[in-house]
């Protein structure tokens, strides 16, 4: 999908983590199910987990999961569900579900976005999670500023973390690229244009598609390696004409079944 023609190409490209630069099924998404599955002993799915994610307020998968184990009759305290998570995430001898995750935009890709912007992070993650990530995959090089969730006072959707990175900078000429509900208000609230990515098919675009349409989303990506195509022959930054973003589409969310 390509962006409109008369959005320069940012300045600043702001990324989220999960479900962006990094495929989570197997990691975050997997573990989230198997905490649910373990305190509760119910089969619960990746279409319900995608119910949770499209309401404000559970970017955070402990939380989330605190949240769902309740709702399923389940009377247990946040920190035991966190220790549980986890538990899962990493494994006794790191051979958790952490392994399982899969960095998505290479370092060539990388690379070639680093010449025209500049690249940075703001996630959810806490600082163990991301290290173990960049490292691994030897892409820490790339990001000039990186905000963690344990370097701001309220997570997302506030947009703390936006707007340390911008420092003062025109939130125009940046993008913040995000996968949920509260990364599309978070950049909303620090009036940074936003684009969505969301896998070609599955529960996270039907359910999640319209919303962020109608949060402002400049489009909707089936993929992170897209991104720079998707402004193939836009104006590059310094240019003069002025920045637009298209009306959203007017489709509402999608009801979220799953009681809090």
């Amino acid at each position: 999908m390509k962006i409109h023609s008369a959005v320069k190409f940012p300045s600043v490209i702001i990324f989220d983590v999960d479900g962006v630069l990094v495929d989570t099924r197997g990691s975050f998404q997997k573990t989230t199910l198997e905490t649910v599955r373990f305190f509760t002993g119910k089969r619960v799915t990746s279409t319900e987990l995608h119910r949770w994610k499209n309401i404000s307020g559970y970017n955070d998968d402990w939380k989330l999961s605190t949240a769902w184990v309740r709702s399923l009759g389940g009377n247990f305290e946040y920190e035991e569900v966190k220790r549980k998570f986890v538990e899962l995430y990493w494994g006794k001898n790191d051979d958790g579900n952490a392994r399982r995750e899969k960095w998505l935009l290479p370092r060539a890709s990388l690379r070639s976005l680093a010449k025209k912007s500049e690249l940075a992070i703001f996630t959810g993650r806490v600082w163990k999670e991301l290290d173990y990530t960049l490292d691994r995959n030897k892409v820490r090089e790339f990001f000039k500023r990186i905000v963690t969730v344990q370097e701001v006072k309220l997570p997302k959707p506030d947009p703390e973390g936006l707007l340390k990175i911008l420092n003062g900078r025109d939130a125009s000429d940046a993008v913040y690229i995000g996968d949920n509900v509260d990364d599309a208000l978070a950049a909303q609230a620090a009036q940074i244009p936003f684009v969505g990515v969301l896998p070609r098919r599955g529960a996270e675009r039907r359910q999640r598609m319209g919303r962020l349409r109608e949060l402002g989303a400049l489009a909707i990506l089936p993929d992170i390696n897209y991104l720079e195509g998707a402004w193939k022959g836009v104006q590059r930054p310094g240019s003069t004409a002025s920045s637009h973003r298209p009306s959203p589409r007017t489709s509402g969310p999608p009801k979220a079944s799953t009681k809090r």
